[in-house]
């Protein structure tokens, strides 16, 4: 009798774990573009059998109970609400809440261009293809665009899930800029533009912007992912960082060139805004960086350059199915299966380890996901510093969080597999920044899938709190708790061919230039200060 109350209880226990676990997803809506009033089919998964206390919410509004016709595990039917707009749909079911599809309200849609606008702004006349997949090719027409893309972009749709406290963000989606630094842009002319789909864009209006105003919106479909990408959880930092330059021998005309890095742009960490800065720059932005000049420096003084930023930074949650990952047969992405400076993927070693690892996998998911595994495994992962880098770390098996992203990188392009380190600071409960580094992988038709194989490996600084099951949940998903301020190595030019230039290895953005002195600037010493976070705001 007591081997039969262990064992039931066992049982229940684990019945208990699995119905935990089962979070419902939507896999389609059918339309997704339709009319309020009109019946809309739901397809997934763990919705439940019965509707019982479950419910749907379209824009974060829940339904009426009068308006659900069918309620299975894996289908919903339900009658669209005549309240009505265009928004996210999510399956609320034992608590927990699925992943989002869009919705889109017929009538709310912005009207196909016809006639002629007035006015001096960038006007659409068509975009072709109408719906395509994240990365893939997409030619705008019309006129107004400028004959160069400086200070004009093109922005898609992209949302977030709502914070309980305020579920009417879900009625006013954010845009997504199309990335330069990603190959985004193949060619802007006054009259066509070629765009490739950002990470991150979701079924909605597209817009061309430029110094001149707004183009009307158009409506683009982004179709066929092979999964689902959420970001919620909005958490906006302040931060603050300066350099001190300290001149001991200077003659004649000099220039030193300063290249201080500036927040990252990505799906996940948006609306950078800058608050304060102590000098104008030379150059506003470039390739990530603000570029300033100190001209004709006297000996023995001091300048120094102080910045302060804000910036926004979601939690990201990822889930893939990877048969249903369609490869290309050229990636959009394919420069960053390249060696470089630092991502030594045509190492012999290396490729040799990338194949043993692999197999003869095909699928880039499960091909990352190896070489993940294999690192956190085969490689003793520390939070301390080392130095060296990918050889290095697979020379000793030793790795600390700059090894470990550069041999992820180095192995995955070496497979085949667009892959970036990432480099930033992570912000611990105490507001504390320290210098952290991690990676992303490139999926075709999806886009961009971080991942931390040293949080992953539980090499956590002290005082940040590490995810339930870090190694699991660090593949694919990654925490609001960090500020990232280069994505890939940045690689500046130098301003002068006979300046002399200063790199900084290790630091909070991978970037190969940061100083350059030039002219009778004999001695100087540079001080870059670490980042100090001077607020956290969860939203």
């Amino acid at each position: 009798m007591k081997k039969f109350s262990v064992f039931f209880l066992f049982s229940f226990v684990l019945i208990l774990s699995s119905c935990k676990e089962q979070i419902p997803q939507i896999n389609s809506l059918n339309p997704r573009i339709g009319m309020m009033g009109e019946l809309l089919t739901i397809r997934g998964e763990h919705f439940g059998n019965e509707k019982d206390e479950s419910f749907v919410t379209i824009a974060g509004i829940p339904p009426t109970s009068s308006s659900y016709i069918e309620w299975q595990d894996n289908l919903i039917r339900i009658r669209v609400p005549e309240f009505g707009d265009s928004g996210l749909i999510r399956v609320h079911a034992g608590g927990r809440a699925s992943n989002a599809l869009l919705f889109s309200n017929r009538a709310a849609l912005p009207a196909p261009v016809s006639g002629t606008d007035v006015g001096i702004g960038p006007q659409i006349a068509s975009v072709s293809p109408q719906s395509g997949q994240i990365g893939s090719l997409v030619t705008i027409t019309g006129n107004g665009f400028g004959s160069s893309r400086e200070g004009c972009g093109v922005y898609f749709s992209w949302d977030a899930e709502p914070t309980p406290a305020s579920p009417a963000e879900e009625r006013s989606p954010g845009t997504v800029e199309v990335f330069e630094d990603e190959a985004g842009y193949e060619l802007w002319s006054e009259r066509e533009i070629r765009v490739r789909v950002p990470d991150g864009a979701v079924s909605g209006n597209l817009e061309v912007r430029t110094l001149r105003g707004n183009s009307r919106p158009v409506f683009f479909d982004v179709s066929a992912k092979p999964g689902t990408k959420t970001f919620r959880d909005k958490r906006s930092y302040t931060l603050a960082f300066g350099v001190d330059i300290q001149v001991q021998n200077a003659a004649g005309p000099n220039t030193l060139y300063l290249w201080a890095p500036r927040p990252a742009a990505s799906a996940s960490q948006r609306n950078t805004e800058l608050l304060s800065r102590s000098m104008e720059p030379f150059v506003e932005n470039y390739r990530g960086t603000t570029l300033f000049q100190l001209t004709n420096l006297s000996p023995n003084t001091t300048v120094g350059i102080s910045m302060s930023y804000k910036v926004e930074v979601y939690t990201q949650e990822t889930s893939i199915k990877p048969q249903s990952i369609r490869q290309e047969s050229v990636s959009p992405m394919v420069s960053f299966t390249l060696p470089s400076a630092i991502i030594p993927s045509g190492d012999e070693q290396i490729k040799t380890l990338a194949n043993t690892i692999t197999g003869k996998e095909r699928n880039p998911y499960i091909k990352a996901q190896g070489i993940y595994e294999w690192l956190i495994r085969e490689v003793n992962i520390q939070n301390a510093g080392l130095t060296g880098g990918a050889i290095e770390a697979l020379g000793e098996k030793k790795a600390d969080p700059y090894r470990a992203s550069l041999l992820f990188c180095s192995l995955a392009r070496a497979a085949g597999i667009p892959a970036i380190p990432v480099s930033g600071v992570l912000v611990n409960r105490f507001r504390t920044a320290s210098r952290h580094y991690w990676a992303e992988f490139w999926i075709d038709g999806f886009g961009w899938v971080p991942l931390d194989p040293a949080l992953g490996a539980g090499a956590a600084p002290e005082g940040f709190s590490l995810r339930e099951n870090p190694q699991g949940w660090y593949f694919g998903n990654l925490d609001n708790q960090r500020i990232a301020f280069s994505r890939d190595l940045s690689t500046l030019s130098q301003m002068d061919p006979r300046g002399r230039p200063a790199v900084r290895d290790r630091s909070y953005a991978l970037q190969n230039l940061w100083e350059e002195a030039v002219g009778g600037l004999e001695s100087y010493s540079s001080l870059w200060g670490d980042i100090t976070i001077t607020g956290a705001y969860a939203e």
